[in-house]
């Protein structure tokens, strides 16, 4: 209870976040540009009154050189007047133009631009201290420093930042010599700046409250837009949560929302589908309870077989060992053909019950299986020449196919037990033709191994049954040459415990069994 509490809580919620985090922000950018305007706004500034101070300087030498009535009279033209006023009034400046002589070692200088009597006693007096003393440190070099800082310097002009202690003001001048050895003197009030700093930092403090009152009740109602599709996915969650998946989110965007909203909707549906595939599991396994019955009535008919395959042997075994304890006959040949059938019964009997323990080891993984490459060719050569007299006694040629030496991954140990297995079936079927073929074929990343005999074909309808323990298409000639039907069931199990590929086909002339090796490097 305490824990939904807590995440109901409005200061956990992502709408109060986004205010939070935006009020933060705006702060943050507001305090920064006012920190950026009291740092870099002056100096930025002064550069640009020292750069529009300049363009003034070539804007005069455009005007006053290209002036041919200044250049013949020594008086400026009506537009080039003009010019200069505009100049003056647009850029917030004062501009003085003005030629220098020398009359018998005095200097004297006239004024082209403003007219001497359109200025004040004061100002005139300021005028002429001003040209007198950059004439003086341009002619005579004189350089008077004080109260002075030099900002730029040029081949033709000079760019100053002079303290007026009169006045207790800051003002940025500039004095140089026109291409037509006119000079010019500019000068523009520079403390203005200072205070317009502090003007602007006020009211961007007044702008940045009303931006972030303003910002926070616009995110209030923007941050709404984004937490809706949110609470709706909540929504459909909770409800997935208690198995209901009918309900769907409407995407309506190609954002992160929309494609959440998409694999909501995904996870539904695949949880809708688990659900049911739950469903279908629960009645396989009914089905696999049923299953396990019919395996428990399968072990008994197993046991059945078993019983019924050792009832013949053991009832001979015990009818000629009676007749040998009674001394039916005499004659030393009738007892030791009495004692052959013993003990073929009983050999008969103990080659079964090895199959059986070797195939229950097999299908219950109790037999470790070794994977190693080794040569396919030499193992078939191996048991070739293990069963050659066997063959010979059936009247039969085995002969082996294979170019040079195969290597393969697998148990040794159960791939010779498979191929012991598919050669005596072929010895025990061939026919009186006699011919029996191994053929080791390489396939891609497989080799298949053939064991092809000649005789009848297996019944199309009983090619899938062989392979069952104690099944036996003949059972007369099974009984006859003492098979057991155990033999190809050995071999699917040990196919199965490789996960190898094996089989059978009946031929034109004859039956092939098949199987087949990893043989990859």
């Amino acid at each position: 209870m305490k824990e939904g509490i807590r995440k109901r809580l409005p200061g956990q919620s992502i709408r109060t976040k986004l205010v939070l985090l935006l009020i933060v922000l705006l702060i943050l950018t507001i305090a920064a540009v006012w920190l950026m305007n009291i740092v870099f706004l002056p100096s930025y500034y002064e550069y640009s009154k020292v750069s529009m101070l300049s363009e003034s300087f070539q804007a005069m030498n455009d005007t006053v050189c290209g002036d041919t009535e200044f250049a013949q009279e020594d008086a400026l033209s009506e537009s080039s007047l003009l010019s200069i006023e505009q100049l003056e009034a647009n850029r917030s400046m004062n501009i003085y133009l003005f030629q220098i002589g020398n009359f018998y070692g005095n200097l004297y200088y006239t004024f082209a631009y403003p007219e001497l009597s359109s200025l004040s006693e004061m100002e005139r007096e300021m005028v002429k201290e001003k040209t007198y003393e950059y004439v003086l440190s341009v002619i005579q070099g004189e350089r008077n420093t004080q109260g002075k800082e030099q900002l730029r310097s040029r081949k033709n002009y000079k760019v100053y930042k002079v303290y007026d202690e009169r006045i207790q003001s800051n003002y940025l001048e500039l004095f140089g010599q026109l291409e037509n050895d006119s000079f010019v003197y500019i000068r523009t009030n520079y403390q203005s700046m200072r205070e317009g700093v502090r003007i602007s930092n006020r009211f961007l403090v007044y702008i940045g409250v009303g931006v972030i009152l303003l910002g926070a009740v616009l995110m209030m109602v923007i941050s709404a837009d984004f937490t809706r599709p949110i609470l709706q996915l909540t929504d459909i969650a909770t409800r997935m949560s208690e198995l209901d998946f009918e309900a769907k989110y409407q995407v309506t965007t190609c954002d992160e929302v929309g494609r959440l909203g998409n694999s909501i909707n995904s996870l539904s549906e695949r949880l809708e589908n688990t659900i049911s595939e739950l469903k279908t599991a629960n009645n396989e396994l009914q089905k696999d309870i049923e299953k396990k019955i019919q395996i428990d009535e399968m072990r008994k008919e197993f046991l059945s077989n078993v019983s019924h395959e050792l009832k013949t042997p053991i009832a001979l075994i015990q009818g000629y060992a009676e007749g040998l304890a009674d001394n039916i006959s005499d004659n030393s040949e009738s007892r030791e053909f009495y004692c052959e059938v013993i003990i073929d019964e009983a050999d008969r009997m103990n080659k079964m019950v090895k199959k059986l323990l070797a195939l229950n080891q097999i299908e219950f993984g109790e037999e470790q299986i070794t994977f190693e490459r080794f040569n396919i060719v030499e193992v078939l050569n191996s048991v070739i020449q293990s069963a050659t007299l066997l063959a010979e006694q059936k009247g039969a040629q085995i002969s082996l196919q294979a170019e040079g030496a195969v290597y393969v991954w697998a148990d040794e140990y159960m791939v010779e037990e498979v191929i012991t297995n598919y050669i005596s079936n072929a010895i025990h079927h061939v026919d009186e033709r006699g011919e029996i073929k191994v053929t080791v074929k390489e396939q891609e990343d497989v080799v298949r191994i053939t064991v092809f005999n000649t005789g009848q074909n297996i019944p199309q309808e009983e090619l899938d049954k062989i392979w069952i323990k104690f099944y036996k298409v003949d059972k007369a000639r099974t009984r006859a040459y003492g098979g057991s039907g155990i033999g190809l069931s050995i071999v699917k199990a040990v196919m199965d415990a490789l996960h190898q590929d094996y089989g059978v086909r009946n031929c034109e002339d004859g039956v092939e069994f098949w199987f087949e090796l990893d043989c990859r490097s």
